[in-house]
């Protein structure tokens, strides 16, 4: 069975990065704009992985985060960011909550990303 993965980032050129890292693989890669629409698509598909920007406009990461660990606590969250530390009281907070993520610092190579996603998903 493949493995599903949905990538949450504002930025186009980000998106598109991670479906090029993993196209020849056996994942299969959906992405999102925002944290609203990554919320939808969390409704009908059970995702095994999900890559989440911080920064984001409306529903920033924290936000998609809380909500999407209402749903799911199994699926991995991986927060990939470049302002961890502008963020940082807020990822403390969730912690304290006992929401599960991890956070990997952008940019992140196309290399980098699949040996990320085999890693994790193997």
């Amino acid at each position: 069975m493949e493995k599903q993965i949905l990538v949450i980032d504002d930025e186009a050129s980000v998106r598109k990065s991670f479906v090029l890292a993993l196209e020849e693989t056996d994942f299969l890669v959906d992405t999102s704009a925002s944290g609203e629409e990554g919320l939808e698509k969390l409704k009908t598909i059970n995702y095994d992985l999900v890559y989440l920007d911080l920064k984001m406009p409306g529903m920033n990461g924290i936000e998609t985060l809380r909500e999407i660990r209402k749903r799911n606590k199994e699926v991995l969250v991986y927060i990939v960011t470049a302002f961890a530390k502008e963020f940082f009281q807020d990822l403390s907070a969730l912690q304290k909550e006992n929401i599960a993520f991890e956070i990997l610092q952008k940019p992140l190579g196309m290399d980098q990303i699949e040996e990320i996603t085999k890693s994790l998903l193997r």
